[in-house]
């Protein structure tokens, strides 16, 4: 029966179940779920990531992060690059599938999209968030969902989860340990808004625990978030899978009970089916102690049978109308279009004083900075491997190819960091596979083991040494292409690479030659080994050496590398004669004072903000951030190109808020340019000379250096986000300048009277009185006048983004409805309410730039 694609999923689901033992039922309730060849049930792992493309399964289109994302205020573009990562998911899934390939980044079960709330701009992980506020991050998350679950009345084209709910966000350092206590109208208003329209509105099928615990009991296993109000409040229908080895805090950290048995009965009986980790493994033993039923077994796994049932795994292909979609899609090019639109429009212009857009005619131009030329600078956390990177100063170097372009790194991106992303990559032309061949590159031989021994897996020509494998084997894309057998290929660790081939100089002269790797390498010159750390190391590492070597003649060059475990990674770089042998801030400075304009580009990267990192540097902790300044190198840098008296742009990549009042004073044009994903340079550049005009807002507020922000593990909204914060903002939630100007006037409303179970209809005309076609976006927020009890200063609950061309006008329409935008939470009913009274319609391009505004009254 299980096997009849034409009964019901549920139905099909308790008849499999029923077929097996309590050991194999409870091997389906860990993320790595086992074969069960009896009953012709397949291997699956249900761990998959897609923040922000698909992750860490080989080579795939990288939008830009979550949080720049957000800053596009465009919902209907949201669904857009959703469908698009889905379908690039169900492509290489189906080729995982016809090699026989069932491991974990292969399915079809994606743990995304995270919808806490960036609360605080400490946080390491908010980079993955839609912003710090729930109307927002729920209208963006619900597009996001719909388009990755796709709209095939009876098919899932793949699982969303909403994660981690609830109540999550920091610090890092202690999340498996730390009890929240929240407000219940912070729980309420803030915290659970997007989650409840991620279940109602897109009927998100999965929902991630969190790790921490609230008001005393694990999020992943918590009676209040799991049963009250999941499932018994909102009518969830889907299944809960936890964070990784948070069913193991249960008992380990948290220490709610003694053993993995009473942590794994307490989380099942709670209401989550779905373990991430191995403390599940102990279910079978807790149904032999009387902790849990096999019952209550039976039911979870039915719950996780239905949904892979319901993604088609178990039907024919040929009945399964995802399973069409061709591996090509994969990458292709309108996808490489849309994460160069998605980038333009994530852009946000904090501040312009009149450089910009500067002129294309620009005969020098100083690029200086450390992410200026760092592919990371792109991608923020949860990416997958783009194809063709492009880095702002690729970006620059391609816009204006008429111009001199120097760049100078001129400082490190935080103190006390070895920065190995400064090293260049040898360009293909310096280099060929053998004497006499007119290919470029050089050859590579990949072998299984630390060895470098055996016959190779593959041998190919290389056009350059430099490689991020992080997570996925070099082998990865052939297997998925079908160009190689999966028992032929390589693993994710314990392999080897020698690269042979000559090294072709242009000049004569002393060359620095640096290998950046993470394990161990060896290189050799003409013969003679010149380097070699022969060993693992915990992360990138760089070597240098300095060779005199002869331009115009070939010398011979072999590098050897072998991966461990972990990340994996090497670059083959160099510095050539004549190139700057300053300290990086004086060539900085000398590349500013010949330039006609700077741009400087800082700020941060994934690899010191993120989850849950062994990073410690001045100003991050674990991840988290401790400063919310510049980092001290770069803000040295910048105040001494500034100080050349060259007009100074400073570009920024982040994934959260910079106190950057410094630069808001004393430099005249300011873009913020998040982790913008592969095409992220070449929107920056489109918008530093005026392709394009920026049309981003900001999801989070930027707060002034001096604000005194609430401690970190304090999850009270008081003082915190433009909805509750009492001082003055660097740049207000929802800011965001352009090149053009727009007016906005004839705000209406349908009525100036109204009670709940009537909407409301605004509209108000917007005209762009620019010079140039730009992005406009128009926010709506809603104001109580003179509020009944403690809530929030004003909430949006509206906004569209329009484009429009010089002179063009259009009409711009909301409708609020009371019962949910004018809502909030009556601890002592213990239900959401409307306050009878006077609000404000406020419209305008910001949280603090509103342009009209008009009375409405609610009454009873």
């Amino acid at each position: 029966m299980y096997l009849d694609p034409d009964r019901g999923f549920e139905e099909r689901a308790a008849d499999l179940v029923s077929r097996m033992t309590l050991e194999e039922k409870v091997s389906q309730m860990q993320n790595s779920a086992a074969a069960i060849p009896r009953l012709g049930v397949p291997a699956y792992d249900w761990w998959n990531e897609a923040l922000h493309g698909v992750a860490r399964a080989g080579g795939a289109t990288v939008f830009p992060q979550a949080i720049a994302m957000a800053a596009t205020f465009d919902a209907p573009l949201m669904h857009q690059i959703a469908t698009t990562i889905s379908d690039e998911a169900r492509a290489k899934h189906h080729e995982f599938i016809r090699q026989d390939l069932h491991g974990r980044y292969q399915g079809l079960t994606f743990w995304s999209p995270n919808i806490n709330i960036f609360r605080d701009p400490r946080w390491g992980r908010g980079q993955e968030t839609y912003g710090e506020d729930p109307y927002l991050t729920s209208r963006m998350g619900v597009n996001f969902v719909e388009g990755l679950q796709g709209d095939d009345p009876k098919y899932r084209k793949v699982d969303a989860t909403a994660k981690h709910f609830a109540v999550h966000s920091g610090p890092e350092h202690n999340r498996h340990e730390f009890d929240v206590h929240p407000d219940p109208r912070d729980l309420h208003e803030t915290y659970l808004p997007a989650f409840q329209a991620l279940v109602q509105e897109a009927h998100v099928d999965a929902v991630m625990g969190a790790y921490n615990r609230v008001n005393g009991e694990s999020a992943s296993a918590s009676q209040l978030l799991l049963q009250d109000t999941l499932r018994r409040d909102w009518g969830f229908k889907g299944y809960v899978v936890s964070d990784c080895d948070s069913i193991e805090d249960i008992y380990k950290h948290h220490k709610i009970v003694g053993t993995a048995e009473e942590a794994a009965a307490l989380g099942v009986k709670r209401g989550l089916e779905l373990n991430c980790g191995r403390t599940y493994g102990a279910l079978a033993n807790a149904v032999k102690q009387g902790l849990v039923s096999e019952a209550e077994i039976d039911a979870a796994v039915k719950q996780l049978m239905t949904a892979r049932m319901r993604l088609g795994m178990f039907d024919p292909p040929e009945r399964v109308p995802y399973a069409n979609i061709p591996y090509s899609v994969n990458q292709a090019p309108e996808h490489d279009a849309l994460a160069l639109r998605a980038a333009r429009e994530s852009l946000v212009l904090l501040k312009n004083d009149g450089l910009l857009p500067l002129s294309p005619s620009i005969k020098r131009v100083a690029v200086v900075g450390p992410t200026a030329d760092d592919p990371m600078a792109l991608l923020g956390n949860y990416y997958g491997t783009p194809a063709h990177p492009v880095t702002v100063l690729e970006g620059i170097r391609k816009a204006v190819p008429n111009a001199q372009v120097v760049y100078a790194r001129g400082a490190e991106l935080v103190e006390g960091r070895e920065d190995t992303n400064a090293a260049r990559a040898i360009d293909s032309r310096y280099l060929r596979p053998a004497a006499g061949s007119t290919a470029q590159g050089l050859k590579g031989e990949y072998f299984r083991g630390r060895t470098l021994s055996g016959k190779p897996v593959i041998s190919r020509v290389d056009p350059q040494v430099r490689f991020r494998w992080d997570n996925v084997a070099p082998t990865a894309e052939l297997v998925a292409r079908g160009e190689m057998r999966a028992d032929q290929a390589m693993g994710t660790e314990d392999f080897s690479i020698r690269w042979t081939g000559q090294l072709l100089p242009p000049q004569d002269g002393t060359y620095t030659l640096s290998v950046v790797a993470d394990d161990g390498f060896r290189l050799y010159v003409d013969g003679k080994k010149v380097a070699e750390r022969w060993k693992d190391s915990a992360r990138e590492r760089i070597d240098d050496v300095k060779l005199d070597l002869k331009g115009g003649s070939a010398h011979d060059i072999r590098l050897e590398y072998f991966q461990h475990y972990n990340d994996a990674s090497v670059r083959l770089a160099w510095r050539m004669p004549g190139e700057s042998e300053l300290p990086p801030l004086q060539a900085a400075l000398a590349a500013a004072h010949d330039a006609d304009a700077v741009v400087f580009v800082g700020g941060l990267t994934g690899e010191v903000e993120g989850e849950e990192m062994d990073v410690n540097y001045p100003g991050f902790s674990g991840g988290d951030r401790t400063d919310l300044r510049l980092p001290k190198p770069q803000q040295e840098l910048l105040e001494a190109v500034q100080g050349t008296g060259k007009p100074v742009v400073a570009v920024l990549t982040t994934g959260s808020a910079l106190a950057i009042d410094w630069a808001q004073q004393h430099v005249p044009a300011i873009l913020l340019a998040w982790y913008p994903g592969q095409r992220g340079g070449d929107a920056v550049a489109d918008a530093l000379f005026g392709k394009t005009s920026p049309g981003g807002r900001l999801p989070v507020t930027f707060y002034k250096a001096d604000a005194q922000l609430p401690d970190f593990e304090d999850y009270s909204m008081k003082n915190r986000t433009y909805r509750y914060y009492e001082g003055e903002a660097l740049y207000p939630f929802g800011h965001g300048l352009s090149y053009s100007h727009f007016d906005y006037s004839g705000l209406k409303l349908d009525r100036r009277k109204g009670k709940p179970g009537e909407p409301l209809q605004v509209t108000l005309q917007v005209r762009n009185d620019g010079k140039v076609s730009a992005d406009e976006v128009v926010q709506l927020y809603l104001k109580p006048v003179d509020p009944k009890r403690p809530r929030a200063l004003k909430d949006l609950r509206g906004f569209t983004r329009v484009q429009l061309a010089p002179g063009e006008q259009r009409e711009v329409a909301f409708t609020v409805v009371p019962e949910r935008d004018l809502r909030v939470y009556d601890p002592q009913r213990e239900a959401y309410v409307v306050d009878p009274g006077q609000y404000e319609v406020q419209v305008g391009a910001s949280s603090a730039d509103i342009r009209l505004r008009q009375g409405y009254m609610v009454g009873q």
